[in-house]
Formats: structure tokens, C-alpha cells, sequence
């Protein structure tokens, strides 16, 4: 070919007083693609206003609003019907009773509300994620500060139920008619990825680990109490530890994969391969109570003999003790969160510092009057509830910067 003939020819200027035509197909497709786009954006937002969940709107729009510091209320109303049962979810307060879960922050504004029937309610929570369940019945409620994140009907009466941080939680049932004990694990989402059905023993409670990779599980046999643990891409327990004549009320997960267990005569700690020590003994005190938490545990033990007399200690992580003081009170409830301990005694509560240091609040005290539970809310205040109060108590008397700074 000539090189005449491959040479572009330069661009014609459109002539004066006519105009180029509109495409008509490519605006009709883009017209299609804006409705379509519209339909899917209104589709979403009428799911997340049905559903109750959190759009991804809500999450832009956070970072452009200012935070603001929530001034710590003095009481909370927590609408959630009777027997009502309370726990630190976050920077926010969770309770369940017998109408549902209901989340307040620390300023009393409603975050959260999720209507359902249990006729014993119980709650569990770590970081983020709480857990409503109703004790011999099957409901069973996972969520955060703002959205539901699962629902699940359990298959047989409800025993225990337990959350981790990550959301996971595992539930342990018994069927009626055989009392066959089951333990089902979930992921955050409600979905079932593990299922223990024990031919012996009776499943009092049971814990995922932090990896969510283990599932601890505490059953009662006829010699006493059992732990077993299982890796969830095994059908067989990775170990079995047997506690002839000793029972374990309680067991959790620690922070590095170890667990921590709670028997009537010590605190028990297991490590990941099955080997067990003594963390901390009552010396022959009757446990009368305790609290667990990442910086502090407390115990309540009972003398032995008539009456409530015995002694309150704290203890770190590592089961040193740090403080302890006398009573001859009936402790009613204790909660230990961010170096603060709450007691609540037969003749009203009382708040300390790890090393069992009274403080006084700057609120009086008649207004707990008919408290049944007590909760540590950290930096110095305290939930006081029952069934018809919900009062906070401060030692500092300044609001809660809940800005995250």
C-alpha cells in the first residue's frame, strides 16, 4: 500500500449550525444501569430498616460526624420486661429479661432493641458481642451494640451459652426424652460448625477459644466433673482431664488459649496440652461466689459454719493476691471490669479498688435500695440493678469519653 493510503486523515471540525446527534442506545443503556442502581440502593435500605441491621451509610456517615463525649446518666431504663440480667457490651450496657435484649449506652440512648420471649433470661458478652438465651427453653440471640447478627432455635432445653470476642458462641442443650447432653458451636453469623452429642456426663457449660479454632466443654459425670476439649476438624477430644470428687462450676478461655476453670475448692488453670495446675486454693473456705475478669478476680469464701461470715480477696491473673477484707454479709452479686470491683451485700453495695480500697460514691446510697445485681462499668461507675432500678454510681463523679481517644 501507498503511504498515502495509510495516513490518518486529520478531524473534520463539525460544520457551523449543525449539531452532532446524541447516542441515542448508549443513553438509553445508562438510563437502564441509573434505574437498576437505584432499585438495588432502595432495595438495601429497606432490608436494613426491616432487618434492624446496620448499613454500610451509617458506617460513612460515622466518619464524617464529630464524636462526642456520652455523659454518664445516673439511672438507665431498661425496658425488657422481668428477671432481668445485665452485661458490659463494648462502651454500651446489655440486658435481657423475659420481653427481650435492649442495649442503652452510658447516656441511657437506646441502641438496640430485639423483642422476644424468655421465660429465664440469661446473658453473656465479650467485647463486642453479647449472647441472650432463655435458660430450658430454645431461643438463642447473638448481637452487638447496634444490629441482631443471629437468631437460632435450639433443638433441645437450653442449659448454658457462651460468646466469644470474635462473635462465635456455643450452646449446650439436653433432649428431653433420652436427657442426651449436646453441645453445638456457631460461627458469628448463627451458622452451626460443630456438634458434640456426649454418651456420658451432663453439659453444664461450655467455651470456643479465642482462635475459634477449640471447644472446651464441662460436663458433670457420676465421679465428678469432666473437661474436654476438642479441635473443631477432629471428632475426637484433643484431651479429656477427670476431677474425681471435685466439682467445676465455671470455665473460660484466657487470652492466650489456656483455660481457666472454677472448682469449689480452687482456681484451676489448663494449658493447651491438657496439663493442669493450681492457680490459686480456698484452704479449705466454701466458695461462696466469684468474678472473672481480665485484670481482676474476686472470690467470696465462706467459713465453714452457721451464717455469712468469711472474706472477699482479689487476685491478678497470675494468682497473686492483692487484697482481702472481712465480712459477715450476704454477697449478693460481685462484678470486677477496668480495675474496679463491685460488691453487693446484704446491706447495700460497695465498691473497691483491686486491692479491696473502699470507695465512696458521690451518689447516696438509698437510691439502690432493691438492687439485686451489681455491674462494673469501668473507669470508676457502677450499674446498681433489679428488676425496677437501674442506677449508676460514680466514685469520680465525671461523664464516660466514650470518643475512643
Amino acid at each position: 500500500m501507498d503511504d498515502e493510503e495509510n495516513r490518518e486523515e486529520p478531524e473534520r471540525e463539525p460544520e457551523k449550525g449543525r449539531k452532532r446527534k446524541p447516542n441515542k442506545r448508549r443513553r438509553k443503556l445508562l438510563g437502564m444501569a441509573l434505574s437498576a442502581f437505584s432499585i438495588i440502593i432502595l432495595s438495601y435500605i429497606a432490608i436494613t430498616l426491616i432487618t434492624g441491621q446496620e448499613s454500610v451509610f451509617t458506617h460513612i456517615a460515622d466518619l464524617f460526624r464529630p464524636k462526642m463525649p456520652v455523659v454518664l446518666a445516673d439511672d438507665l431504663f431498661f425496658d425488657v420486661g422481668r428477671h432481668k440480667v445485665y452485661a458490659n457490651l463494648g462502651g454500651s450496657i446489655a440486658a435481657a429479661g423475659t420481653l427481650g435484649a435492649q442495649v442503652l449506652d452510658r447516656g441511657g440512648a437506646e441502641t438496640l432493641r430485639d423483642p422476644l420471649r424468655l421465660s429465664a433470661p440469661a446473658i453473656d458478652a465479650a467485647g463486642a458481642w453479647a449472647i441472650a438465651f432463655d435458660i430450658g427453653g430454645t431461643a438463642v440471640r447473638t448481637f452487638t451494640e447496634s444490629r441482631v447478627s443471629a437468631s437460632v432455635g435450639a433443638n433441645g432445653e437450653i442449659v448454658s451459652a457462651s460468646i466469644n470476642g470474635n462473635g462465635w458462641f456455643a450452646v449446650c442443650t439436653q433432649e428431653g426424652a433420652s436427657y442426651r447432653s449436646i453441645v453445638t458451636a456457631y460461627d458469628n453469623g448463627g451458622g452451626g460448625v460443630y456438634r458434640v452429642s456426649l454418651a456420658t456426663g451432663y453439659a453444664l457449660r461450655a467455651a470456643l477459644s479465642p482462635d475459634n479454632g477449640r471447644l472446651a466443654i464441662l460436663s458433670l459425670t457420676d465421679n465428678g466433673s469432666r473437661l474436654a476439649v476438642y479441635g473443631l476438624d477432629s471428632e475426637e477430644p484433643e484431651f479429656e482431664n477427670n476431677y474425681p470428687g471435685d466439682l467445676i462450676l465455671d470455665i473460660r478461655y484466657l487470652p492466650g488459649g489456656e483455660i481457666l476453670a472454677v472448682s469449689t475448692r480452687s482456681l484451676i488453670v489448663i494449658q493447651t496440652d491438657g496439663s493442669a495446675s493450681e492457680l490459686f486454693g480456698f484452704d479449705g473456705g466454701r466458695l461462696g461466689g466469684y468474678t472473672l475478669s481480665d485484670s481482676v478476680i474476686a472470690l467470696h469464701l465462706l467459713d465453714y459454719g452457721i451464717g455469712y461470715s468469711g472474706r472477699i480477696i482479689t487476685l491478678d491473673p497470675g494468682g497473686k493476691l492483692l487484697g482481702g477484707i472481712l465480712t459477715d454479709k450476704a454477697v449478693l452479686s460481685m462484678s470486677a471490669n477496668g480495675g474496679y470491683l463491685a460488691v453487693l451485700k446484704s446491706d447495700g453495695p460497695a465498691f473497691y479498688d483491686p486491692g479491696m480500697n473502699e470507695y465512696m460514691p458521690t451518689r447516696d446510697l438509698a437510691a439502690a435500695a432493691g438492687a439485686t445485681q451489681v455491674l462494673s462499668l469501668g473507669e470508676g461507675a457502677f450499674l446498681v440493678a433489679g428488676d425496677h432500678l437501674a442506677e449508676v454510681f460514680t466514685i469520680g463523679g465525671r461523664g464516660i469519653d466514650d470518643s475512643g481517644d
